[in-house]
């Protein structure tokens, strides 16, 4: 399944030269530009798959991928597996255990939707919720989808194993890393405080899990910021706007 998101590059062109050789190749054309987050779930809900796998630009899974998962998922919801990360032409491994975890023990895994293999309806039915989101997100989408998944899961329906099937490439390019200007980074800035917002107020996720996800991503921004020598007006705006709404860590614990 291929979204075709309005991108300016010539990706959709490929696409569909790819789509004429192979039949298997669906490619869905959203209308406008939506977001990473609204032009996947628009392709989930046209997949007609019972298992489902997303894949960001320039990345891409291991040959065998697919058919190692499909022999390791049997009852679970959802399996996770280990990424390769290549940075100027160095690879970087994760470490993950093959281990079954409980909902107590997430707070030290990784989050990125792209490293999981989910069964389409369990996925469907966790991030009904967040369907009516009609914002585009810039930032944190992955975090926020794969939270709402966890918070539906029962102590036996996750699996981790350690199989690097997922290859993250590194790119300087990528969209994250493009947003210089002070418009972009106030938008990137916008969808943090955005989802801070919803999670606080919303009454789904379980109290543990939400105050973690909580802190997690004011540690976030403060590496969005802080990481970038180029926006010391951005970081005294937010250090402000942190004081002034009362978002430290020990509010959301009490």
């Amino acid at each position: 399944m291929v979204v075709d998101d309005c991108g300016n590059d010539k990706s959709i062109e490929i696409a569909k030269e790819y789509a004429k050789k192979d039949t298997r190749i669906k490619i869905i054309h959203n209308k406008t530009n939506l977001g990473t987050f609204a032009a996947r779930n628009n392709g989930v809900k046209h997949s007609n798959s019972e298992y489902l796998m997303f894949l960001d630009p320039d990345d891409y899974l291991e040959l065998d991928a697919c058919k190692k998962l499909i022999l390791l998922i049997h009852t679970y919801k959802i399996c996770q597996f280990s990424f390769t990360q290549i940075s100027n032409g160095v690879k970087l491994k994760s470490a993950f255990k093959d281990t079954l975890k409980n909902l107590e023990e997430f707070k030290g895994i990784y989050w990125n939707i792209c490293t999981l293999f989910v069964k389409k309806d369990f996925y469907l039915d966790s991030l009904k919720e967040l369907f009516a989101i009609d914002k585009k997100l810039l930032v944190a989408e992955d975090m926020l989808a794969f939270f709402f998944l966890i918070n539906n899961l029962n102590d036996n329906g996750y699996l981790q194993v350690d199989l690097h099937l997922y290859n993250y490439v590194d790119n300087s390019f990528s969209i994250t890393k493009r947003r210089k200007n002070k418009e972009k980074i106030q938008d990137c800035l916008d969808d943090y405080f955005y989802i801070l917002k919803y999670i606080k107020e919303n009454k789904i996720l379980k109290e543990n899990l939400k105050s973690y996800v909580l802190i997690y991503l004011q540690i976030d921004i403060l590496k969005f910021l802080f990481n970038n020598k180029e926006i010391n007006y951005f970081k005294y705006k937010f250090l402000k706007k942190m004081y002034k709404v009362k978002l430290f860590f020990y509010h959301f614990l009490k």
